[in-house]
């Protein structure tokens, strides 16, 4: 069952919720037009832009990109030089894109939920394992690289 606990299977239950939301329950409410298409195409396309960014960087240093094994790379650069978790932020960025874009207005809260889920789940297991794995190096690029933005 661990191969149902990874970050791409949360997304989509976050996701599943926000489009029933969407479609089942709209409530009456709404984001109000265009803007909500278009500011939620940006972040869906932001998501997906960070995601591919950090994808290439695993690759270039030839190491892992599963959740639950420890790199064998400390990766700090590229994209990481501004986030050390590029691929959950796309994913948060998607998420809020396609509640904006299906009008999910109660949705919204599902937002820091998952941002949390992410963080307990994932984040800080991994980040104990590149702790105990790279030491003072992890330490000195957590002390200038923030964890979200």
């Amino acid at each position: 069952m661990k191969w149902i606990d990874i970050p791409p299977v949360w997304l989509a239950a976050f996701l599943a919720a926000a489009w029933v939301q969407s479609s089942r329950f709209p409530m009456g409410l709404t984001f109000g037009g265009a803007w909500s298409d278009f500011a939620g195409g940006l972040l869906v396309g932001g998501g997906l832009l960070l995601m591919l960014l950090a994808l290439m960087e695993f690759r270039r240093h030839k190491t892992t990109a599963v959740p639950h094994h420890t790199p064998s790379t400390l990766i700090q650069s590229g994209i990481f030089r501004r986030t050390r978790n590029p691929i959950y932020l796309g994913d948060a960025l998607i998420l809020a894109g396609l509640i904006l874009r299906w009008d999910a207005v109660l949705a919204l809260p599902l937002v820091p939920i998952f941002i949390w889920v992410i963080e307990k789940r994932f984040i800080i297991p991994e980040e104990d394992r590149m702790r105990r794995t790279f030491r003072a190096d992890f330490a000195r690029y957590a002390s200038k690289v923030r964890r979200w933005v």
